[in-house]
């Protein structure tokens, strides 16, 4: 009988991409997917240690799977991702149920590491700390038909004193103009309407290519894409406010696919914590960035990262955040508890750790501040007409649709039993909102997309 897998993801987007090539390449070696783990044959976790408690996610997971394998010792579990570089031969020494354990450079090793696995019955590690290839040239497994992600991008080479996220990815690595497009023009061919591009700091894209001749900018790629039929919407994760050019913002607002949404991490509003993450810019500098995006792109979105809790931070500290935010006035923000991460900077910072009841005190506070201005911001497109891209049914209500629109909000609108399936556009009226959603009726809807599914596309790059 066909052995089946099962992936399960934690993390950011980059890991869920991550997870689409390991399912592409376990498709490709003759498996297919199952979304019951108690089905597979092969179970992968791909692991994200951006959180404190990514490591204690793990080891639960792991727990549970350690009584599936006592039941079926034929099951193979492998640990991938950044915890997995990041913790290497420790992940074995704690779970000895474990066979493989691969890290975020060598994706394009998994097949074969568990093959030698069942083969010696023996647990293998294989960590490498650098790129073979871009990862862009694996196949990859989409869970949907109209939209995919698109790496533009590895690795970083900022130093902010709270992420490990160079540690465990490497140094910044652009991806070649002319191969990110080969790759999305298939993509378009294949049906692909919506991409998002991938990268550590999107703004630094092209800066350590070409070496003595042009450089590509990251306005440049879009330029690019945007000239490529069959692609409507383009979007991009994540952008550095101390990189944000003002010839990113002229791209945004010319080219016509380029959605009208820019998540701009500000972290903290104190100059003197964001000096001690290393940010690399002020508040008011990020606040005239803001502004020019806003003055150049009309009906921008504007989302942010905020850390609550950053060693150190003081009530003033805390102060300049809600200034700066209530002066943002974001459309949404997603808000952190500080958790230090060891091998990281702040990570040693523990004599300065804020109180975790001064802590939930300020989370309490920062997140009505953002969500009265979430609401006031969607209370404002009331009665507005919006193009929406379909998901599809809602997980609370299947009787109702979710879809996004360019400013990517969550849209709800009822409307007839499968007459709009995932991909398709539609106009509706916006008539009621929330901090986190719209509520609308539908107007009309172009055609439905074709239905033909390629699952596994193979890009070049």
């Amino acid at each position: 009988m066909t052995r089946r897998f099962h992936v399960r993801t934690f993390g950011c987007q980059m890991n869920e991409h991550d997870s689409e090539r390991l399912a592409g390449l376990l498709a490709a070696d003759g498996l297919e997917p199952t979304d019951r783990v108690e089905d597979a044959d092969v179970v992968i976790l791909n692991t994200c240690c951006i959180r404190e408690n990514a490591d204690n996610k793990l080891y639960g997971h792991l727990g549970h799977l350690r009584s599936l394998k006592e039941a079926r010792p034929d099951l193979q579990i492998a640990v991938g991702g950044c915890l997995a570089q990041k913790d290497r031969d420790l992940i074995v020494a704690r779970a000895d149920h474990v066979d493989v354990v691969f890290g975020t450079h060598n994706l394009a090793h998994a097949p074969a590491l568990l093959a030698e696995s069942r083969r010696t019955g023996a647990p293998v590690v294989e960590i490498l700390d650098e790129h073979e290839a871009y990862p862009s040239a694996l196949p990859a497994r989409r869970e949907v038909d109209h939209r995919a992600w698109v790496t533009i991008q590895i690795g970083c080479d900022n130093a902010c004193a709270f992420c490990i996220v160079p540690i465990v990815r490497g140094p910044e690595v652009s991806r070649r103009l002319g191969d990110v497009v080969r790759e999305v023009e298939e993509l378009a061919a294949d049906g692909v309407s919506e991409i998002t591009l991938l990268g550590q700091n999107v703004n630094s894209y092209g800066r350590d290519l070409g070496a003595g001749q042009w450089r590509p900018q990251f306005a440049d790629l879009l330029r690019a894409i945007d000239a490529v039929d069959g692609i409507r919407r383009v979007r991009f994760t994540s952008p550095h406010p101390k990189d944000l050019r003002p010839e990113t913002i002229a791209a945004m607002a010319e080219c016509e696919t380029v959605c009208e949404h820019l998540h701009l991490p500000l972290q903290s509003g104190s100059d003197r914590t964001l000096a001690r993450m290393h940010r690399g810019y002020t508040a008011e500098r990020y606040l005239a960035r803001l502004a020019a995006a806003r003055a150049t792109i009309p009906d921008l979105a504007v989302t942010t990262d905020l850390i609550v809790g950053f060693p150190g931070e003081t009530d003033a500290d805390f102060e300049a955040t809600l200034a700066v935010v209530e002066e943002a006035s974001y459309d949404a923000a997603y808000t952190f508890v500080f958790s230090p991460r060891p091998g990281t900077p702040a990570g040693a910072m523990t004599d300065e750790l804020v109180d975790g009841a001064v802590v939930r005190e300020r989370m309490d506070r920062l997140a009505e501040l953002v969500e009265r201005h979430a609401l006031a911001r969607h209370e404002a497109r009331i009665g507005q007409v919006e193009e929406v891209l379909v998901d599809g049914p809602s997980k609370k209500d299947p009787a109702v649709l979710a879809a996004r629109t360019r400013q990517h909000k969550l849209v709800h609108f009822a409307a007839p039993e499968s007459a709009l399936t995932p991909g398709t556009y539609a106009r509706v009226r916006v008539t009621g909102a929330a901090p986190h959603w719209l509520r609308s009726e539908l107007l009309d809807a172009e055609p439905s997309p074709s239905a033909r599914r390629v699952r596994i596309p193979v890009t070049a790059g």
